[in-house]
């Protein structure tokens, strides 16, 4: 009876070991005023974690970029959320927009997908949008290499355009990357140089100091395939 009771904690022990809970769902609204947004720990910042690029920042009902400057050196304020999450992920937010600028000025709104950031790297897959409707709108599908400035075009494309309230998503699915404008498919990419990382948000401001809370995101949602769902356990063994 002694030896079953052993065998069967080792088991449990095993399990407990080797059964890991994947992040997410995660939704927010962003109901406090943050800088840059936390969350609770749930977000790491381009800034703080990363030193090269600008933080996100919160006030209630709304998420916007740290840098007001309106001259970026490809230091985009980024946001990723922390956890463990499968490499099928999906994100989408509604687009606040006021006062949208065109010409040689260019507001964002960006999701990331499969993203890393650390010291001074900042790697993953980058879905932007341009917050216009006036015909200067556009989409971009871009790969952020690592270091400040290094990036890829995948994807880019006119698209329709934004409005305020409107809502956009961004998915990868193996290698392939999809990006939304209220449920319709407005660009797609291919790129398997990513196999692993975490979904988060971003924003460009560049040619107007101080526009950087005329846009951003009112609400979150990101999710990856088998969310919330434990890992099958591994290397289990039980010992007489």
């Amino acid at each position: 009876m002694k030896k079953l009771i052993l065998a069967c904690c080792v088991v449990t022990v095993a399990l407990a070991a080797s059964v890991r809970t994947l992040a997410g769902p995660y939704s927010t609204s962003f109901p406090q005023t943050e800088t840059p947004i936390s969350e609770g720990g749930n977000w790491i910042n381009g800034q703080a974690v990363g030193l090269d690029w600008k933080n996100v920042n919160t006030k209630p009902g709304l998420a916007y970029g740290a840098d007001a400057s309106g001259n970026p050196t490809y230091n985009d304020p980024t946001a990723l959320l922390t956890g463990s999450w499968s490499p099928d992920q999906t994100i989408q937010g509604t687009v606040f927009t006021v006062n949208q600028q065109t010409g040689s000025v260019y507001e964002e709104v960006e999701f990331r997908l499969r993203s890393t950031i650390s010291a001074h790297v900042n790697s993953g897959y980058e879905v932007n949008f341009r917050a216009t409707h006036d015909g200067s709108q556009y989409v971009e599908i871009v790969r952020w290499n690592g270091p400040l400035g290094n990036f890829t075009y995948i994807q880019h494309v006119s698209g329709p355009g934004l409005n305020n309230g409107d809502v956009v998503k961004a998915s990868i699915v193996g290698s392939v990357i999809t990006a939304y404008i209220n449920g319709v498919q407005v660009a797609q990419g291919t790129d398997s140089t990513f196999t692993s990382g975490n979904p988060g948000i971003g924003f460009y401001l560049h040619g107007l100091a101080n526009a950087n809370q005329d846009y951003g995101f009112t609400n979150v949602t990101a999710s990856s395939a088998g969310s919330a769902a434990p890992r099958a356990p591994i290397n289990l063994r039980i010992t007489p």
